[in-house]
């Protein structure tokens, strides 16, 4: 497909402690941004391991300098939003060839994209203005298909999801979190944000990632804003990626669900539909999560949940009133700081 246009791509890729697999993410990141108006920033997120020092040393070794690679160094590790916006917003005040760059894609350190898997988000967006935010179809070394299309979490999501038996799930089918992997482009409520180009006018109105969130949740945050102001999401199947998945994490050898994905889990539901709805949401996991365990005794089943995982959930639950109230919108900085935003009632 040839683009009616010449739209300019800003990517980021956030390192932290992955200073070989960013450079391999960063390096087939620009053979695909090949041809393309575009320019890369590696933000090392205070890795404080020599990522910094090493990267920087490739980029001059490799001449990606003169190619417009430019290494950011976040200051604090804030986490995935807080990192990734470190990087839109220096992308955003030198832009690419005077002007704003069209399109932000996020590319994680671990992932790979193949034989062009970006221009396919660009062919999309470009063709589809009512969509603001795609993602590509996300596979493993091997080739088998990961997880990435997903439903809103909701009170009948959390129960289904907690609950893991058959006669409820296809009750609630339709609240089923996690989404079968389309087998073609389509429509999604939200994507796993390893490859995902937005469209600058979304984050121009909505703002940047809340970076109250450290890991987890900010993606599905940012697509739920998206799509109340009246953007759309697409599972983009032709675009195609390869992931290794949770190298910065270290979500693989988790034995216990560390604290801040609790911390993400509550502030999304607060955030987005208040305090109430983020207590029967708990709930319904915790009753769901129950019903599991009754299950599994029954049939003398080894339940398949990170230790202590249920009774951390309602340690978290039962303190969340005592926590220091949000301030709506808080953690969400603008795409500009004021003096540079677009007057009221100026057109895009």
């Amino acid at each position: 497909m040839t683009l009616p246009r010449d739209p300019s791509i800003l990517a980021i890729v956030l390192n932290y402690r992955t200073p070989d697999l960013t450079l391999r993410a960063a390096d087939t990141a620009l053979s695909e941004l090949a041809g393309l108006r575009s320019r890369l920033i590696i933000v090392d997120n205070a890795s404080g391991d020599g990522s910094e020092a090493l990267i920087a040393a490739e980029i001059a070794r490799r001449d990606w300098d003169e190619m417009g690679v430019e290494l950011l160094q976040s200051g604090h590790n804030g986490g995935f939003g807080a990192g990734n916006n470190a990087g839109i917003r220096q992308g955003m005040a030198t832009g690419i060839d005077g002007a704003p760059p069209d399109y932000i894609y996020i590319l994680n350190s671990d992932a790979f994209p193949d034989s062009q898997a970006i221009r396919r988000l660009v062919e999309h967006l470009e063709a589809t203005p009512e969509c603001g935010l795609a993602g590509s179809y996300i596979h493993g070394p091997d080739g088998k298909p990961h997880m990435t299309a997903f439903r809103f979490p909701s009170i009948p999501g959390e129960f289904e999801g907690a609950a893991r038996i058959g006669p409820l799930s296809r009750m609630l089918e339709r609240h089923i979190v996690p989404l079968p992997v389309p087998r073609k482009t389509t429509r999604v409520d939200w994507l796993a944000g390893a490859s995902l180009m937005i469209r600058r006018e979304v984050l121009e109105e909505i703002g940047l990632f809340d970076e109250r969130y450290f890991l987890y949740f900010e993606e599905t945050d940012l697509c739920l804003r998206a799509f109340r102001a009246g953007w759309r999401t697409d599972y983009v199947r032709e675009s195609e990626v390869t992931h290794i998945g949770s190298v910065s994490t270290g979500m693989k050898d988790w034995a216990r669900m560390p604290q801040y994905w609790f911390d993400s889990r509550l502030h999304y539901f607060n955030s987005n539909h208040g305090a109430a709805y983020a207590a029967l949401a708990t709930l319904a996991h915790v009753l769901g999560a129950s019903l599991y365990r009754l299950r599994c005794l029954i049939d003398r089943r080894k339940i398949r949940d990170p230790d202590r995982f249920l009774r951390d959930l309602i340690a978290h639950a039962l303190r969340a009133p005592f926590r220091k109230s949000e301030t709506p919108g808080a953690g969400i900085p603008p795409l500009l700081p004021p003096v540079l935003s677009r007057p009221t009632g100026e057109q895009t």
